[in-house]
């Protein structure tokens, strides 16, 4: 009898051969989840400049929704745009259009979509010759003459209107001192108006290029700006370190867990 159990047992390679194919079987899941996961569902961001302030801070860690807007590969900039479009006075977390922006992708607020006429007069924004009701946005004290705030009309004027391609566009977009936003193209801005580049001085966002919308703040640290800027990794451990040691005055506690809501005004329908 004991010969015959010896006999039936399966030999040692075979049972390596067999445990070694399911740690494979295991890894290819939780591959395969991670990347549906971060290309499909959701995805992390560090704020790393003041556009957005005061409505994202720097070093502000929020989480992404790409649900309906896009289905990318990990670590790449491999894009698919699905079935949701941006919205009016949506923030939206989109690829830099330009090469040398700095950072592989930006976060703004969606101020005008395909077909809408802009301008800005004073600060104020205009979407299809309606006033926006912009809540969001912040000036400096005596900006409203500066050429960022009057726009299209003293665009020639801008410090980044040295892009060729936005300069041909915009005057090609521009009629009777409106902006139009040609079709599968959107026109974003930050909330810190003259703090930002954003649209006016480099011009429209591809649909393509839509990432999604940001959720939820899950961690914020009040460290230096320039650690949170791509190759900064040894600076960035540091400021972790630093808000593991001194938790009270380095992480803003009050933003932890803020809910972006989707409440703002669609003011400026197509007409």
């Amino acid at each position: 009898m004991k010969a015959d159990r010896e006999q039936a047992a399966p030999p040692k390679s075979a049972q390596h051969k067999s445990r070694l194919w399911a740690e494979v079987v295991s890894w290819f899941w939780v591959v395969l989840a991670f990347v549906l996961i971060e290309g499909g569902v959701a995805q992390a961001r560090v704020i790393p400049s003041g556009s957005m302030e005061n409505t994202v801070l720097i070093g502000d860690h929020v989480l992404i929704s790409r649900v309906g807007y896009g289905a990318g590969v990990p670590f790449t900039s491999y894009n698919v745009p699905l079935w949701r479009a941006p919205q009016r006075q949506q923030i939206i977390v989109f690829r830099a259009p330009l090469a040398d922006q700095n950072f592989p992708d930006l976060i703004k607020r969606c101020i005008a979509i395909p077909g809408d006429r802009v301008k800005i007069v004073g600060g104020q924004v205009y979407v299809n010759g309606m006033k926006i009701d912009d809540p969001h946005a912040i000036h400096r004290a005596n900006s409203a003459e500066l050429p960022w705030e009057n726009f299209p009309e003293r665009a020639a004027e801008l410090p980044y209107y040295d892009v060729p391609e936005w300069r041909d566009e915009l005057a090609k977009q521009t009629v009777n001192g409106e902006m139009i936003v040609p079709a599968g193209k959107y026109f974003m801005m930050g909330d810190n108006r003259d703090n930002s580049n954003d649209s006016r001085f480099w011009g429209f966002v591809p649909r393509e290029n839509i990432i999604g919308t940001p959720v939820v703040v899950y961690m914020s640290i009040d460290g230096p700006g320039d650690v949170w800027l791509p190759g900064h990794m040894s600076e960035r451990f540091q400021t972790y370190l630093h808000a593991m040691l001194h938790p009270t005055s380095d992480i803003r506690w009050n933003r932890m867990f803020h809910i972006f809501r989707d409440d703002a005004p669609r003011t400026g329908g197509a007409s």
